[in-house]
């Protein structure tokens, strides 16, 4: 004796998916930046340098003097003389009033007077050494710099994009399906079917 048999078939559904990726497309300059850089103030100051020459002791010594030192010395030299004459003839006075010691003072006295003293002769440099004076002073630099700060400027620029939403679509690929076959014995004959 057979038993009945029940048979049962079966397809999965299957679901199909389609995407489409979501696009972003960014764009955007670069940063506008400017730089500017003053100059630094800078101040130099100079004292200038000081060269004096007194060649007044060199001229002096040739004969060159300032007027009122020639006139002082010319006066000295005069009052000088003046003094020397008035000794000479106080001298030869007394010499004469004692006439009769003997010695014949008149004889000398006119030897005296009718001859120049002799000259003294020497070697000597004009202008004498180290008659030139020279002083010098030397410049002097002041320099003072204040530097400046930098300006910077910068300006972003704005960022420009274009955004394309994705999608995804999803549709049944494959059916699903069930199919029952319930079979009884060969003898009887009987068969049924049942498709879902």
């Amino acid at each position: 004796m057979q038993m009945p048999q029940l048979r049962i078939q079966s397809q999965d559904a299957m679901i199909g998916l389609r995407t489409q990726n979501a696009k972003l497309d960014m764009n955007y300059d670069p940063a506008k930046q400017s730089i500017r850089q003053p100059k630094a103030d800078m101040q130099i100051r100079t004292t200038p340098s000081k060269l004096t020459i007194d060649q007044s002791q060199a001229f002096a010594d040739v004969g060159i003097k300032p007027t009122s030192q020639m006139i002082e010395e010319k006066a000295q030299e005069g009052k000088q003389k003046l003094m020397e004459v008035i000794a000479r003839r106080r001298r030869q006075g007394d010499e004469l009033m004692k006439i009769e010691k003997g010695g014949n003072p008149i004889k000398r006295q006119a030897k005296e007077n009718g001859h120049d003293e002799k000259k003294q002769f020497n070697i000597g440099w004009i202008p004498s050494a180290n008659s030139v004076k020279i002083d010098y002073q030397p410049a002097e630099v002041n320099v003072q710099v204040t530097p400046r700060e930098p300006e910077i400027n910068n300006q972003p620029t704005e960022v420009q994009y274009q955004y394309q939403r994705g999608n995804v679509e999803t549709y049944v690929e494959q059916k699903n399906w069930l199919e029952i076959d319930f079979i009884e014995s060969q003898s009887s004959g009987s068969h049924v079917s049942l498709n879902l």
